[in-house]
């Protein structure tokens, strides 16, 4: 079971981020070069030098997307950033130092004492014939943080697709790849980027995790990463777009705002996929944080749709659209009334309210007056399809398991994750040897191996629990022409799609800037391109959406 792609506010610093970690200074075929060892100390240089990456791979293919055949050219290898843009800038395009930088001329003896680099793992896939000032290109990633791009890759607008469509557990292998008649590259050409430390990319260097992972720290490396794609292929003058799910979402944030002040690259549009810029909504843990009542109201539209879902409403209604929009009036009325009113409620009012909450998420009256009206994440998963000895899905609450404990208050796993992780993971790693030519003799890890180094959550330099709209809204502020598009699944309980729409509307932004957002929510959940009908959704949505930026200003 893979981690979940979106690490919770509660738990990011701590136990999901006590994971066993490794230093990647070496690569999995063992990190040395035995051709150059040529002295009498060889084997301890062996055991030092960093092997040195291995060589891009290049294939073609085709696709059929909307009845037009697109031949592509598909390049999967590394690019190698610094940890900071002065040590970058001192790096060659095979990321070495240049010969007489600063990097060149200190270079420590012992190999294991150089200044860290992260070589990023990436897969472009270039429309043939395109020129390149007229083609669109997107960066794709996953969250976590810790997540490769695996998931994006495999399932959403790339050539291929898992075929996942369903909400139970997949049957073990043999798993099912098909040729992807959703794939983005009728509209532009896609770029899917590892998170590094993850995937077949690695960490080199001293102290290289504390380098690389941490709220700032990821988002400069992967600006570093983009400028030197776009020069390494051209691509300075190509029309550019962000696609990130998850804690990408948040990445995006912070990453437009580097891309469009630090370093003057402009982006035509961000696409947001689950989206999370501030953590203290999180519904994973809200009891921790007692007095903040927003991750209730924001989940509660969630936890109607599920229900809805899985037909536990005391009276079910035809369509679930509909049935939301009541439920959004309530939340932002009533119900945020009553949590606002804290012990001066009633007890007339509370019975109101929770037997309200029982029409609209079909938790137990009793149940919801012992919880005080505030059910988290954990504990609606658990409870919902309790009385079939059931846990809901969390990244997808359309997904069920059986419970592995029946007398614990909350969920203990994530029924979607076990569902499909194996189908996913698998069939890349079929997929990037067969097809790609890419990957043999090393591994590649879906997740990145945490132990001792934990992400940083500091931010512009401040610690504690992050919130990257303010980076957003700079970013929309110093390019009012940039366009986001903010997309969403009904059943996510990871990232609630009604918490996405509240976090963009109160944006710090002129109001007249409102404008250059759009939002689609689908009946899927967190990875919406798991289900067949929303792929399609998805393709034309954001293919609409590229198209309209190009039109210019709406």
């Amino acid at each position: 079971m893979h981690r979940p792609q979106i690490l919770t506010a509660t738990f990011i610093t701590a136990a999901l981020l006590a994971i066993p970690f490794h230093s990647f200074a070496q690569d999995d075929d063992s990190s040395t070069d035995k051709s150059d060892a040529k002295s009498s100390d060889k084997s301890s240089d062996k055991k030092t030098a960093e092997k040195a990456p291995p060589a891009d791979s290049t294939t073609q293919g085709s696709i059929v997307v909307g009845g037009q055949t697109i031949a592509y050219t598909a390049i999967a290898g590394t690019i190698t950033v610094g940890s900071t843009d002065v040590q970058d800038a001192q790096l060659g395009i095979d990321g070495k130092p240049q010969p007489g930088s600063e990097l060149s001329i200190s270079a420590p003896k012992d190999p294991k004492d150089v200044t860290p680099t992260a070589r990023i793992f990436y897969v472009a896939y270039f429309k043939k014939d395109a020129k390149a000032e007229d083609r669109p290109i997107t960066f794709f990633y996953n969250g976590g943080p810790g997540s490769s791009t695996v998931w994006l890759h495999m399932g959403s607008l790339g050539p291929k697709h898992v075929v996942t469509d369903g909400d139970q557990h997949l049957p073990a292998a043999p798993y099912k790849l098909v040729d992807n008649q959703y794939s983005l590259l009728d509209t532009s050409d896609v770029v899917f980027i590892d998170m590094p430390g993850t995937g077949f990319g690695r960490l080199v260097g001293k102290d290289a995790g504390k380098a690389f992972w941490g709220l700032d720290e990821d988002a400069n490396a992967f600006a570093r990463f983009i400028a030197r794609f776009i020069t390494k292929y051209g691509r300075w003058n190509s029309p550019k777009y962000l696609f990130g799910e998850s804690y990408g979402t948040t990445r995006s944030a912070v990453l437009a705002d580097i891309l469009e002040n630090g370093k003057s690259i402009d982006l035509n549009g961000v696409i947001l996929l689950s989206q999370i810029f501030n953590f203290s909504t999180d519904i994973d843990g809200p009891g921790f944080n007692p007095g903040v009542d927003l991750p209730y109201v924001m989940a509660l539209p969630t936890y109607a749709a599920t229900a809805w879902y899985h037909k536990k409403l005391p009276q079910q209604p035809a369509a679930l659209e509909p049935f939301l929009k009541e439920v959004e009036d309530f939340t932002t009325g009533p119900y945020s009334h009553a949590l606002a009113l804290g012990t001066d409620i009633t007890a007339e009012e509370k019975q109101s309210v929770a037997e309200k909450l029982h029409e609209y998420i079909g938790l137990p009256v009793a149940y919801l007056l012992r919880a005080n009206l505030r059910v988290s994440g954990g504990e609606f998963e658990k409870t919902l399809q309790e009385d079939q000895d059931l846990t809901t899905g969390r990244l997808d609450t359309r997904f069920s398991g059986p419970n592995l404990n029946p007398l614990s208050e909350g969920a203990e796993y994530d029924p979607q994750s076990s569902a499909i992780s194996s189908a996913y993971v698998s069939l890349f790693n079929d997929y990037v040897r067969r097809n790609l030519k890419y990957g043999d003799g090393q591994t590649y890890l879906p997740d990145a191996q945490f132990d001792n180094t934990q992400w940083d959550l500091t931010h512009r330099g401040s610690p504690g629990t992050p919130n990257v709209a303010v980076d957003m809204a700079e970013a929309l502020k110093t390019n009012p022409r940039l366009r986001i598009m903010v997309n969403g699944g009904y059943y996510d309980l990871a990232t609630p799609f009604f918490a996405a729409q509240y976090e963009e509307k109160h944006l710090p932004i002129p109001q007249s800037l409102a404008k250059n957002i759009e939002y689609d929510w689908y009946e899927s959940g967190h990875m919406v391109y798991v289900r067949d009908e929303s792929l399609k959704q998805l393709h034309d949505r954001v293919a609409a959406f590229i198209k309209s930026t190009l039109a210019g200003p709406k």
